[in-house]
């Protein structure tokens, strides 16, 4: 069995050119320059192309959570950039006005504290970490600084 691959050209089968190709040029300007046929290769400006929808959503709420609270926060509009987006789908607001049993609303400064307290006490373990890492002779990802 022969083992075939596509024959991709600039022209048409068979060394012909194709229906739709320019003419050459009468005289001694630059000859056109060919276009490739699509199946030659895939850029990421093409698949760019397929992802050039931006979203507009309206009346958006954010809910933060930290620790056992949550807040919600009406942002208003949001516009989401297509590139942006991997998947889009519906949810059931019916789960998702009911919150798990563990979580209990308080006001948004509240809940902005704990994070805060959150974020600081993993900054220290995360530094502690590193430090011992360091005295094992490992270097800790994203601890380089860039001095200019």
């Amino acid at each position: 069995m022969e083992n075939r691959l596509e024959n991709l050209s600039l022209g048409a089968p068979g060394g012909l050119p194709r229906q739709n190709a320019p003419l050459p040029p009468s005289g001694g300007g630059p000859p056109p320059v060919p276009q490739l046929p699509p199946q030659m290769f895939t850029t990421a400006a093409q698949l760019l192309d397929l992802t050039d929808t931006n979203l507009v959503l309206q009346d958006t709420t954010e809910r933060i959570f930290a620790g056992n609270l949550y807040a919600d926060v009406h942002r208003g509009i949001f516009i989401v950039r297509g590139e942006n987006v991997l998947m889009l789908g519906e949810i059931d607001l019916d789960k998702d006005d009911y919150i798990p049993e563990p979580y209990q609303e308080a006001s948004i400064e509240t809940v902005h504290a704990m994070q805060k307290k959150e974020r600081e006490e993993r900054k220290a373990k995360d530094k502690a970490k590193r430090g011992k890492l360091l005295t094992m002779g490992f270097e800790a990802e994203h601890s380089g600084e860039i001095i200019f």
